[in-house]
């Protein structure tokens, strides 16, 4: 868990965060499952991008962020879904 806290870049996160709701519930020809593999490769993509250079930081960064979106997402659908089940 420390790796990624050190790692996930949170602007990344949360466009990726974003962007995945978006395809989760506007783009119903993309498949769920193929979300956290679009969300690693723009995380690394949107890494690249701020910072203008490519290295295994950068590598993992965009990973970890792109993919820390997906696991934040389903965190909050299953918070979200606990709350409604207890009322």
């Amino acid at each position: 868990m420390e790796i990624l806290a050190e790692y996930a870049v949170p602007v990344i996160l949360a466009i990726c965060l974003a962007l995945g709701y978006i395809i989760k519930n506007s783009l119903s020809f993309i498949s769920s499952k193929y979300i956290p593999l679009i969300m690693a490769i723009l995380g690394v993509g949107l890494n690249i991008w701020i910072n203008g250079a490519f290295n295994p930081d950068i590598l993992l960064g965009g990973l970890a962020s792109g993919l820390a979106s997906t696991g934040a997402f389903e965190m909050v659908r299953n918070i979200k879904e606990k709350v409604t089940k207890d009322e």
